[in-house]
C-alpha cells in the first residue's frame, strides 16, 4: 500500500504536504523522533519487521536526527511524479527525500538520513567544481 513517512517536518509544510497527499489519495505517516533508531520497513509496516525481530543497531544508526526527511513507498509511477511535481508547485522544499527499496528497508530511518546527507553533500561539491580549477573532464 502507498504510503509517505514524514520526519521532522511539521507546521505549515506539514499541512501542505498532507493536503497534497489527500488530493492524490496517498496515506501520510508522521514518525516520531524517537522512532529514528527503528528499522524503516518496521516504520512502513512491512510484514516481517516486528520489533522483536530487530536486530541491535549501531548507536550512530539510532541516534534521533533534525533534518526534515521524506521517503515514499509504494508509490506508483504516476503517483510519484505527482508528489515531487506538487511539491515543486507548492514550493515546500524538503531536501532529504528517498525512496523505500528493498536495499534500504533493513536500514534505520536515522542511516538512510546519513546516507542522503552525505550524497547531498558529494552531490553540492561536484556542482561547485568548475571545468577551470583543475577538474578532469
Amino acid at each position: 500500500m502507498a504510503q509517505v513517512l514524514l520526519f521532522n517536518i511539521t507546521g505549515e509544510k506539514r499541512k501542505k504536504i498532507r493536503f497534497l497527499l489527500l488530493k492524490l489519495g496517498i496515506p501520510l505517516r508522521q514518525v516520531p523522533a524517537e522512532d529514528c533508531g527503528r528499522r524503516l520497513g518496521e516504520l512502513a509496516g512491512r510484514e516481517g519487521f516486528a520489533p522483536e525481530t530487530a536486530p541491535e543497531v549501531p548507536a550512530e544508526d539510532a541516534a534521533p536526527f533534525r533534518e526534515e526527511m521524506l521517503v515514499m513507498d509504494a508509490l506508483e509511477q504516476r503517483q510519484f511524479h505527482a508528489l515531487l511535481d506538487g511539491l515543486r508547485q507548492a514550493r515546500v522544499p524538503v531536501a532529504l527525500k528517498a525512496v523505500l527499496t528493498e536495499h534500504n528497508v533493513h536500514w534505520t530511518a536515522a542511516r538512510l538520513r546519513r546516507e542522503l546527507a552525505a550524497e547531498n553533500e558529494a552531490l553540492r561539491r561536484a556542482a561547485g567544481k568548475s571545468v577551470h580549477s583543475g577538474g578532469s573532464r
